[in-house]
């Protein structure tokens, strides 16, 4: 990614701001197939959400979005829906994004900046998904990788080169900024101060109607409220499982084969000689050199390599061939020339020249086999089991082929059938608080909910030692139950909303009476003797940030008021009206040399850098010419919230 904005993403208080924006020029897999290929002349086609400059994303563009979006929330919340996360406000903050990604990409073009192919082979190449197990680039793992993302080799280089284009507008305005002393001082204190005051609160449930609404009112809340009431896809899964405990006893293997098979390892029991090392690279020899000599002067390899500018790599003991491999030819000739603890002369690879020490020698003898015997009769007796281990489930495995149900397997091979019901995609039973499946269990769940109800699937849980052949035996969409079953439920919800008005209307005229100078318990007695929860708080914004845990609104409200006033705060849920009144600010003064004040320093600065991109970024949305088909939009939301 960008070096410049590495220290920023370490700031607690740049990252959420910031990270919005970043996601624009984020070198990951493309959000959707950002063709730039259409053309359009106004915003009266219902095909077209957008219009950016002289390019439209279209409703099949965005919904593709919508898709690829929600199966990344899935991995944070894996029983979201789609009408779940609209509501949310996903189609509006994927809209934003296309339409930043466009801007971005025509302003660079608009002002002469490119991307090349070899500047954007070079980002391909340093992606970790695209590497072997060796760390090389793969062609093999790219396709795969890509395949997996559902996404194309042209998309995910629009997209990284939708990146670079936005690196080159954003450098200037993102450029390192020092925010004043002073002003640093005064974000400081805010960490020290503490304040004082009370928070009063008018419950809902005190002025909730006790009668039922009529069925006309009930319907038309639960038909407002429909999405609050939306339950998780749930499957029943059943399954059986087997490993090595299902395959017959193996007879011990014979004398001869023992010996065939210390003759075949016999390189493993040889005599070996591996060594482990410490080591970094530099470009030029004669840097290497230099730092080689400091080091050989009493400098620590560590410290010579981190004044540099350079990170060390350790590793355990490895032989010739193997070190060899992972680093060059030159390297492990002169480890292996040297001694436990010795700086090496600079050696040569691929991209410059190794500095390195040697950490350890670790000589084994040779050994005879009746010294190893033991050892490689359990490894032929488990392999043996592997063996037919491995045939039961190729025999399982063509039985589910060719059509057999997971009963008939089961009794075929005398393996336990068990049902776990009303399982959900995060893979716990819906309404069983700590029914979490087994590790084990695990990873056949998003297998299962991809799963029509058809014939059973076959999954190697545990590598070479447990299978599980399984099915899914019903389905229950995701949606909304009907009102009969939850007539309670809403019933409840409905005298809260209720509840909640007059609540208002309360709490409001408690507000006059505090602002006219009424102490805030007087003025909350006095509408109604049963409004007695008022907290008197005094707290540190400190205490408040090192708690841990999530930060009630009305102290989040409190810590954000001026001295002396008092808000009004609704309470989620229509649980009721908060009023926080703030009666005193005190601070305590900030040294030159507290640790804080540099930090502040760093955060705020980061903080700034994020609205100069933001502010940028509007800019650039303005001088490109942005513009959004309201009716074309409200109709994908619809869709997609399963509304139409």
């Amino acid at each position: 990614m960008i070096s410049l904005f590495r220290n920023f993403f370490q700031s607690k208080i740049g990252l959420p701001i910031f990270i919005g924006f970043l996601i624009i020029v984020a070198l990951a897999f493309a959000a959707s197939d950002i063709s730039g290929s259409a053309t359009f002349g106004g915003l009266s086609g219902d095909d077209k959400v957008a219009v950016v400059g002289d390019q439209a994303i279209t409703s099949n563009e965005m919904n593709a979005a919508m898709n690829n979006a929600l199966d990344r929330a899935r991995q944070q919340n894996p029983t979201i829906t789609m009408p779940q996360f609209v509501a949310a406000g996903g189609l509006e903050r994927e809209l934003d994004l296309l339409i930043d990604r466009y801007a971005v990409g025509l302003f660079a073009q608009k002002y002469g900046l490119r991307a090349g192919d070899n500047l954007i082979n070079s980002e391909i190449l340093q992606i970790g998904a695209f590497r072997n197990l060796t760390g090389e680039f793969d062609q093999a793992t790219y396709q795969a990788a890509l395949q997996q993302q559902g996404i194309t080799d042209a998309m995910l280089r629009r997209d990284i080169a939708d990146g670079l284009l936005a690196q080159q507008i954003l450098r200037p305005a993102l450029a390192a900024l020092s925010l004043p002393r002073a002003a640093a001082r005064q974000y400081a204190a805010l960490v020290t101060e503490r304040r004082e005051g009370a928070i009063g609160v008018v419950p809902s449930a005190l002025y909730a109607p006790e009668g039922d609404p009529t069925r006309a009112q009930l319907q038309g809340f639960y038909d407002e409220n429909r999405a609050r009431y939306i339950l998780p896809e749930r499957r029943a899964l059943r399954f059986a499982r087997f490993g090595v405990d299902a395959v017959p006893p193996v007879p011990a293997p014979s004398e001869a084969q023992i010996a065939a098979r210390y003759r075949r390892d016999a390189a493993q029991y040889a005599a070996q000689d591996r060594r482990a090392i410490t080591s970094f690279v530099v470009p030029t020899r004669e840097a290497a050199q230099a730092l080689v000599q400091r080091v050989r002067g009493g400098m620590s390899l560590e410290a010579a390599a981190r004044e540099a500018g350079f990170n060390v790599s350790s590793g355990e003991p490895r032989g010739r061939e193997e070190l060899a491999s992972a680093t060059s030819a030159a390297l492990a000739e002169a480890v292996f020339a040297a001694e436990e603890g010795d700086i090496l002369d600079p050696a040569r690879s691929t991209l410059g020249f190794y500095v390195a020490r040697v950490d350890e020698i670790e000589r084994t003898p040779a050994r005879e086999l009746s010294a190893v015997r033991s050892e490689i009769v359990q490894q032929l007796e488990d392999e043996a089991r592997a063996a037919a281990l491995a045939q039961l489930s190729s025999e399982i495995e063509e039985l589910v082929d060719t059509g057999s149900s997971l009963g008939d397997v089961a009794e075929a091979y005398g393996l336990e059938v068990e049902t776990i019901t009303g399982l959900t995609a995060d893979g716990r039973r819906f309404g069983v608080p700590g029914s979490a499946l087994s590790p084990t269990l695990q990873p056949v769940v998003d297998v299962a909910f991809q799963m029509e109800e058809s014939e059973p699937q076959l999954a190697e849980i545990v590598p070479g030692e447990q299978f599980l052949v399984f099915d899914v035996a019903d389905i229950v969409a995701s949606a909304a139950p009907p009102l009969a079953e939850i007539r309670d439920e809403v019933i409840e919800a409905w005298r809260l909303e209720q509840g909640s008005e007059e609540a208002r209307e309360v709490a409001n005229r408690v507000l006059e009476q505090v602002r006219a100078g009424t102490p805030l318990a007087e003025a909350m007695r006095s509408e109604n003797a049963q409004l007695d929860e008022v907290d008197q708080i005094s707290l540190s914004r400190r205490a408040l940030i090192e708690g841990g845990q999530r930060i009630p609104a009305p102290l989040v409200l409190m810590f954000s008021m001026a001295q002396g006033s008092t808000k009004l705060l609704e309470g989620e849920g229509n649980v009721g009206w908060f009023l926080v009144d703030l009666d005193t600010i005190a601070t305590d003064p900030i040294a030159d040399d507290d640790p804080l004040l540099a930090q502040t320093r760093e955060q705020i600065g980061g903080a700034m850098t994020g609205e100069y991109a933001s502010q940028l970024s509007a800019a650039i949305r303005e001088e490109v010419g942005a513009e959004r088909n309201a009716e074309a939009i409200e109709a994908l939301r619809r869709t997609l919230a399963g509304e139409s």
